[in-house]
């Protein structure tokens, strides 16, 4: 695999952080090397928050991303949607909230964008809004193209929550997955056509 960048951004207290921390992990437990370098305000919770994601097989001289080097963004606050968007590369996944998030059309011209209702199906469906974080996860590692194997990355998500909810932790990671494939192979299908 080659180097991978992601970007996850949302404001303080919507778990953003630790997804970057499971992914960087996740990534030296698969034999690469993973780094998170993180951003966020003053505020404990509801300031921008954004963390970045280095993947790669090699070593990581340079732990930052410089602007249109990004290959993957999700975000579910649309005040660090605006100011973190300009990261992400021409052509590049965006994987947005859209009860919180509305890019502009030019945003929609310039990158593929996917509404996926993350918080919803973790309040509705998972039963519980804290494993949005973890449906981020698996989203984002089907849409980079597993950039850790799937396995691996489960495993190290539930080493960092309590086992009392590993459950709803599990049920969160397949529903991402099931939603990533839904969306992305949905429009895969639709661009062949």
């Amino acid at each position: 695999m080659a180097r991978t960048l992601m970007r996850f951004t949302g404001v303080g207290g919507q778990g953003v952080l630790l997804a970057g921390e499971i992914f960087a992990a996740a990534k030296i437990k698969n034999g690469g090397y993973g780094l998170k370098t993180a951003t966020y305000t003053s505020q404990v919770r509801g300031g921008p928050t954004v963390v970045d994601i280095t993947l790669d097989d090699e070593p990581i001289l340079y732990p930052y991303a410089n602007d249109g080097e990004i290959d993957f963004m999700l975000s579910v606050a649309q005040i660090s949607y605006d100011q973190f968007k300009k990261g992400i590369k021409k052509g590049g996944i965006i994987v947005i909230e859209p009860n919180l998030v509305t890019p502009t059309k030019e945003d929609r011209e310039k990158w593929e964008i996917y509404e996926i209702p993350i918080i919803t199906i973790a309040k509705e469906e998972v039963g519980n809004v804290i494993t949005q974080s973890v449906l981020a996860l698996s989203i984002a590692n089907y849409m980079t193209k597993e950039s850790v194997k799937n396995d691996i990355l489960r495993e190290t998500m539930l080493s960092k929550v309590p086992k009392k909810v590993h459950d709803i932790n599990n049920k969160a990671f397949d529903l991402g997955i099931d939603y990533a494939k839904a969306v992305y192979d949905k429009a895969l299908n639709s661009n062949t056509k």
